[in-house]
Order: C-alpha cells, then structure tokens, then sequence
C-alpha cells in the first residue's frame, strides 16, 4: 500500500466501540498504520460520556461485546454502563491501542485531495493530518441535544443534560424536573425517585414499556463463565436470539409478522397495568402510536415510580423555561431546584451525518449531497465522490441488532475493500454510483414491510425518522447483512492509482 506523504495510512475517527473495533480489526488484517482521533478525554463513546444515574445497556449483555472478545463477567444480565466503560478500557489495554489513540482531538473538517487520492484532516489540535483512508467511528448518540423550548438557557438553578451528568452536583432532597421520557429518563427516572424530595416528568410522548428479564448474576455464574467459555455461547445465541425477534424480524418484517408487534403490544398494556395504580396516571402513560416505531425499551420500575408520592407526571404542553422552573401552558409554573434534559441526541439531523465538514471530488460536501439525494451510503460503509471514505455507522447500514454486530459485519466490508487494494497495487477505492443507487433502491423497495410505515408512527417523535421521512436502518435479518459483508461484490467498487502515480 502506497503511504509516500502521509502521516498514516489509515485514520479513524471516534474511540467508542465502534473505533476501538476498527482498531482491532486493522491490526488483524495488516494494516497497523492507524490513528484514532476521539474527541473527550477517554475510550468508551457513549459509555465514557453517559454516566447518569441508572445508566445500563438495553439489550442483553452477552450479545453487548464482540464475538473475538467476549466478557463472562457482567454483574447482571443488562449490564451498568460503568461496566461498558471498563470493558472498552480492557479491550484497548489487551490489543494495544493505547498508544495509537490520541484523545482531546476533535475533527472539524476532511478534505479529499484529488492528485494524490488523501484526505487532510483538520482537528482541534492545529496541525493538520494525512492519510490515505478515513474510517469514521463516530457514533450517532454522541452530540446531545437541548429540547427546542424558549428559556431553556434561563434556567437559575442546576441545569444538565442526561448525556452530560455533572456528578459534583448533589440532587439529593432537591426538587427536580425531568424533560423527556426516552431510553435515558427511562433509566434515570426510577434511580432517582427515592432520593430527590419531589420529581416532575414532562411527558411528550408516552414511550412503551415491556417487562425487563434482568437479574443479577451471582459469582457462582460468573466464575463458571469465567472458566470455561463454551457456557458463554448459549447465553449469547439466546441474547442474539432476543433482539433479532423482538426488533430486526419484529421491525424489519411487520407486513410478513405482524403477530410478534401485536404480542409485544399486548405485553405491554398488560405491564402497565399492572404497574401504575392511578387509572388517570395511567392513561396518561398509555402510548398512541405502535410499538416498534422507537427503539422497544424496557423496565421493571420506572412505571413503577409513578406510584410514588414525591412523583409526579405532568403531560400539559411546556410554554416555555423560566428563571425558577417550568411554565406550561396551563399557567402553572413548577418550581424547580434541578433541571435535567433527557431530550436524547442529534442522530438524523444536520450537523450529525457528518458531524464535521466532509469535501470530497471537486469540493462536494457530504452533507448537502445528503440533504439533496437523502441518507444514504452503499452497505451503510461509502458514498460515491467521497473515496477512500468509510463509515461504520452510516445510512442503511445498522439493521436494529447489537451494534458489536455491525462493527464486525462493517469492518469486514472495509478490510475487504482495503485488502483489495493492496492486492492490486491501488490507493483510490470508490464505490460506483450505479451501485449504490442499487442498494438505495433494494432498502426503499422493502420499507413497505417495516413497522415505521404500518404502524401508526406518525405521533411517535421518533428519532429514527430523519428530515426526508426516511429511516435509514438496514431492512434486512442479522445473517443477511452478516453473508453481505462477506459476499457484496468486489467490483462494485473501482480500485485505481492516484492522478500522477
């Protein structure tokens, strides 16, 4: 491979999971001219900056960890996240990324440089870098966002967001608000009811609660899994299992299955009520929209939490944030010593999809090439005019499973088109424009099976529907996507010298 003039060969973005997996992976093929840039002060993505209260992962932990590096030793069946954190922390240290991985390093702009086929990356760091491919690892869930409410910034007391918890303050016997009922309130909520002396959760949007099947796991386990690893594979097929019924075929294959939605819907109303004792409160809490068209969340107490006395949750319409707490439209102002935003991330939103200025051929940004022809990129990995470009996390590539399956499944695809060139003595890869529009058209030809269109979505304020009214997810199973990165054809991608080489 061709490195004349370059800082390395290959730069990944983002030291999350998803980085940290690229990393791995790299090495492993033969390309260990690598640097990962990450923009905190850590590894660990979305586990190194949400630390809130409650903070957990939400599918089960055996299917939360990559198939080469398996983790025995999770405490419960829905792991904390400050045991995400450690295990990031212990991949890094075993595969000896350290020293390859460079933190308080945020990129602001990659520029492809036609005449010698690089991209520059300019950071926060000054002096720009070369290298001869980019692989972007950032993660969708890592720029939170402030709820579009006049005030917001007015508030005088304690102001934070979930994906940002300031652990030095002390919420304990204070009157706190919360803002949203997503995954993170969801979590959040029940982990802090007993502690404050009165909370308020403003609901826009019921969200939907299924039973959690989480237990701790006692050491007697552990140390089983622990010792001897082929106890570890029925646990993660069962997990794997899990999620592939209850979103990829739930989601993915409505139209054909509706009966695994209509099933969960049920479990779900029956959950709630035997849940919430208030029938107004519960009426309250009672979705109107289908299940599936958010993430399925699930939860054993934060129903549950509505029970209590110091708990209350106010569903009228927020007007605006005032010095002393919330005013909503009813003219009540609630009263607040703590403001907490659970108003999720930035995901299908400008500014995120890069969330850096991206020019390739011929100064063509990224972004506005999304705004006019929408999201998306060939296998979820590249995008025509933007060679030596990949995504792990692009359009149409993560299919709703864990997203350790689509690290792998994405970095497959990668070395692949990486080991091609080497092999071809080429240091241009760029997918053909008739094949991305193929697999474009293959995803939006199968919407019509999918939950998001046939399920009453439209009051749901999913994140998952982007400004186009797309959701970009993979439309296919676990193993399709998995035979697809190893069996998309080669050839769909062209593999050439660089201008004057």
């Amino acid at each position: 491979m061709p490195v004349t003039d370059v800082d390395h060969d290959v730069i990944v973005i983002g030291a999350g999971f998803s980085g940290i997996g690229a990393a791995i992976k790299l090495d492993e093929a033969g390309f260990p001219d690598y640097l990962v840039l990450e923009k905190g002060d850590g590894v660990g993505g979305a586990w190194h900056f949400n630390t809130y209260p409650g903070v957990a992962v939400d599918i089960p932990s055996f299917s939360y960890s990559y198939s080469f590096e398996r983790n025995p030793d999770w405490s419960r069946v829905y792991a904390p996240g400050v045991e995400l954190k450690a295990y990031a922390e212990h991949c890094v240290d075993k595969y000896g990324l350290r020293d390859r991985i460079r933190t308080n390093t945020e990129v602001r702009a990659l520029e492809f440089d036609e005449r010698d086929a690089t991209w520059t990356i300019r950071t926060t760091k000054g002096a720009a870098l070369r290298a001869r491919y980019v692989i972007t690892a950032a993660g969708l869930l890592s720029q939170p966002k402030k709820p579009d409410i006049p005030g917001v910034d007015d508030f005088a007391g304690i102001t934070m967001h979930t994906a940002r918890w300031d652990h030095a303050q002390d919420i304990g016997g204070k009157r706190v608000g919360v803002i949203g009922t997503g995954a993170s309130a969801l979590q959040l909520v029940p982990a802090i009811a007993p502690d404050v002396e009165h909370l308020t959760v403003f609901q826009r949007t019921p969200i939907w609660v299924l039973p959690k099947m989480d237990a701790a796991l006692k050491p007697a386990a552990r140390s089983l899994l622990r010792r001897v690893s082929v106890t570890s594979t029925p646990a993660r097929l069962l997990a794997h299992g899990f999620v592939e019924a209850s979103f990829v075929l739930a989601a993915q294959y409505y139209a054909t299955l509706p009966w695994l939605i209509k099933s969960g819907e049920r479990t779900g109303r029956k959950h709630l009520r035997k849940q919430v004792r208030n029938p107004e409160v519960r009426e309250k809490l009672t979705p109107r929209y289908g299940l599936g068209c958010k993430r399925p969340s699930f939860s054993n107490t934060y129903l549950a939490t509505f029970n209590r006395p110091n708990v209350a949750l106010e569903t009228t319409s927020i007007e605006r944030i005032t010095p002393a707490g919330v005013l909503t439209t009813d003219g009540v102002e609630h009263e607040l010593d703590v403001l907490v935003l659970a108003t999720g991330f930035k995901v299908f939103e400008s500014g995120n999809i890069p969330p850096y200025e991206v020019c390739g051929v011929g100064g063509l940004d990224l972004e506005k090439w999304f705004d006019a022809n929408r999201f998306q990129a060939y296998h979820g990995v590249s995008v025509p005019a933007f060679p030596n470009l990949f995504s792990i996390l692009g359009p149409y590539g993560f299919n709703g499973t864990s997203y350790f399956q689509l690290i792998e499944n994405q970095m497959r695809h990668i070395v692949r088109c990486l080991a091609t060139a080497r092999d071809r003595d080429a240091d241009r890869i760029e997918v053909r424009a008739e094949a991305n529009d193929r697999y474009f058209q293959d995803m939006l030809g199968r919407r019509h099976r999918q939950v998001f269109f046939n399920n009453n979505c439209a009051d749901a304020n999913s994140y998952y529907f982007d400004k186009h009214g797309d959701v970009p997810f993979r439309s296919a199973t676990s193993f399709e996507a998995y035979w697809q990165s190893n069996h998309f054809s080669i050839e769909d991608y062209r593999f050439e010298r660089a201008n004057g080489r």
